[in-house]
């Protein structure tokens, strides 16, 4: 009687954790595994603002302080340029922007785009719940200015309206991408916005003297990092679905949204 030869392949159940993670045709194999380090790798410039404020380290302090002065004088001498930042930090606040983000959503609903919907809720929500715990979690106090030009209540860090600016920046970008194809111009014009929405409203923060530079860094990075995570996962489950996924930064997440019903 001859002896059972050896076995030519090894049943799922029994391989190991990071074979299954390393996994090209898994469903969360190194797709997905991709997807959280570099996800991971975005948040730890985050995590490593949040040390350094939460240890009040001196350097970073310093910083904020010599800029947060200078933006502070300029404005006190340029009253125009602090009605343009305050009507800037008004129209692009929170509010304003999660109603756009509203918008976005049944718009992407109505064209049959509905876990591309979700995707935008999703981010969204999660990096505003994020922001919301994080400030009460490191409980940072806002900028105490002799003649201020403006106010804000609550905690500083991270800087929820540049926060919201870099989430909603992020999901119309994102969304609105496929429509640029083939247009180089066009996709100039919505990285162009995007960046403008991101990059003017967290300076508005800190020239209006209601922000850390800080805070608003961590507004970013946070942002980013959210936006990063919820893109690299709604990719991971288009590619398990067999549904085209291109280049995020050129082709958006859902290439398809241009013509749903090709």
């Amino acid at each position: 009687m001859s002896s059972p030869g050896p076995r030519s392949s090894v049943s799922p159940s029994g391989r190991s954790w990071r074979d299954r993670r390393l996994d090209r045709d898994g469903s969360l194999g190194l797709r997905l595994t991709l997807a959280a380090v570099a996800a991971f790798l975005v948040l730890v410039p985050f995590a490593l603002l949040a040390v350094l404020v939460v240890g009040s380290w001196t350097p970073l302090h310093e910083l904020d302080a010599a800029v947060t002065a200078a933006l502070h004088r300029f404005a006190a001498d340029h009253p125009g340029w602090v009605r343009v930042m305050k009507a800037w930090t008004h129209v692009f606040s929170p509010g304003p922007l999660r109603v756009a983000a509203l918008a976005v959503v049944v718009w992407v609903w109505r064209r049959g785009s509905r876990r591309l919907a979700l995707w935008v809720v999703t981010t969204m929500a999660v990096g505003g719940a994020l922001g919301a715990l994080l400030k009460l979690l490191v409980g940072r106090d806002r900028p105490e200015l002799l003649d201020p030009v403006a106010r804000a209540a609550g905690f500083s860090f991270p800087s929820g309206h540049a926060l919201n600016a870099t989430l909603a920046a992020g999901v119309l970008l994102l969304v609105f991408l496929p429509f640029a194809r083939g247009r180089p111009g066009g996709r100039l014009l919505l990285w162009t916005v995007a960046v403008l929405l991101v990059g003017v409203t967290g300076l508005s923060r800190v020239a209006l003297g209601v922000h850390w530079a800080s805070d608003v860094l961590g507004g970013w990075l946070l942002g980013g990092a959210v936006v990063a995570a919820t893109a690299a996962a709604f990719r991971t489950w288009r590619e398990q679905a067999g549904l085209p996924a291109g280049r995020t930064t050129v082709d958006g997440v859902a290439p398809e949204l241009v013509d749903p019903h090709a």
